[in-house]
């Protein structure tokens, strides 16, 4: 697909032409790493840093059209977390270190954010993306962003400042508000694949996380149509040759998640409620249940790219088990509906999984090849 192709919706019928996608971020090269160390220490100044990211961010985008993807990003190199380093660029988002840290399965994460003034719209990732852009050569430059909802979900209510905010209602207003600007944005910048990094939806499927939301005295009833109407505020306004997808996700920090839980609890708003063109979906072992939810897809107007292959490990696949299991889910949803990918991000945090790069892109490249395979060039 060249950068000239347009996107019409409905999508299943024309975007993706290519059934082989990402999730967005990678592990870091090791020079990026002793760039980001040397900033740290003082030995090298922002300049320097940035250009160190920009020539290993043409490198990956070299090495996934190599591979055989058709959709590139920057790996998310330039952030130290998939989500924080966008919406720490917000006005009114504070991002913080507490004393009580952020508990994955195996793992802590170091900071938080809370809302200490009037959420609005300050470019953010912008000039990013206009350099992956004007990198790529044979695949679609795509943007990846965090939903909206995360800006609620880590803190809650007592992570929003009630002299701002003394209603929910306005807070929820003015950040659906804040992200259809975003969206906006990154259209004009010449972004036509934009991608919401959406956990939160995930996590309300998991009875654990519904309870510790409860504890911390939160409202849950109707939550998950909250978060889909600020989706919806930042979709909504989108052209017609601007495509976007959501990926869910349980958790990914070093190979370790934070929730459980099949897609049913939320498959009927997510699919039929949320106006995105594409799902990216964790389906590579039993803690995102069967793809018996994908029953609820509208039939040829979206896309769900299963991720059935792992991020977490370096093990790699075989394509036997990769078709058995596309078969399996294509029980539920059509075959010109579905498209594959790694189940998550393998660097959701500069840390990265624990695997290796060669192992992180013969799975990018399988991934390709066997969607070859079964759907064609």
């Amino acid at each position: 697909m060249s950068h000239s192709d347009t996107i019409d919706r409905p999508r299943a019928a024309s975007f993706p032409s290519f059934r082989a996608d990402h999730v967005g971020s990678l592990l870091r090269p090791q020079a990026l790493r002793e760039a980001r160390a040397a900033r740290a220490e003082g030995r090298l100044d922002a300049a320097g840093l940035r250009a160190v990211e920009d020539e290993q961010i043409a490198r990956a985008i070299a090495k996934q059209e190599e591979v055989g993807l058709r959709a590139a990003t920057d790996g998310e190199y330039r952030r130290a977390y998939w989500h924080y380093d966008f919406l720490g660029g917000l006005d009114g988002i504070e991002i913080y270190e507490p004393e009580d840290k952020v508990a994955f399965k195996g793992a802590t994460l170091g900071h938080k954010l809370r809302v200490t003034g009037k959420i609005g719209w300050k470019p953010s990732m912008i000039e990013d993306f206009r350099y992956t852009a004007s990198r790529t050569r044979t695949a679609i430059p795509k943007q990846t962003i965090p939903s909206p909802s995360v800006v609620h979900f880590r803190g809650g209510r007592e992570a929003i400042d009630r002299s701002v905010y003394p209603h929910m209602d306005e807070f929820f207003g003015d950040l659906g508000a804040t992200y259809e600007e975003a969206v906006g944005a990154f259209y004009a910048a010449g972004c036509r694949y934009l991608q919401l990094d959406e956990v939160n939806i995930a996590y309300l499927c998991d009875p654990q996380q519904i309870e510790g939301l409860k504890r911390r005295g939160e409202h849950v009833e109707g939550l998950l149509q909250i978060y889909a109407d600020m989706i919806n505020r930042a979709t909504r306004a989108r052209p017609k040759d601007m495509a976007m997808s959501m990926h869910l996700c349980r958790g990914n920090f070093q190979s370790t998640f934070i929730a459980t839980g099949g897609y049913e609890p939320v498959a009927e708003v997510l699919f039929n409620a949320i106006d995105v063109d594409a799902y990216f979906m964790e389906f590579d072992d039993e803690r995102s249940g069967g793809f018996e939810p994908l029953r609820f897809v509208p039939r040829g107007n979206k896309v769900v790219v299963l991720g059935i292959m792992t991020s977490k490990t370096g093990e790699l696949e075989s394509k036997d088990e990769l078709k058995r299991r596309l078969d399996d889910a294509s029980k539920f949803l059509p075959m010109e509906q579905l498209a594959i990918s790694p189940q998550c991000g393998f660097a959701s945090t500069q840390e990265g999984n624990k695997l290796s790069e060669e192992q992180q892109w013969a799975k990018l490249r399988l991934v390709a090849e066997l969607s070859e395979e079964l759907w064609g060039r």
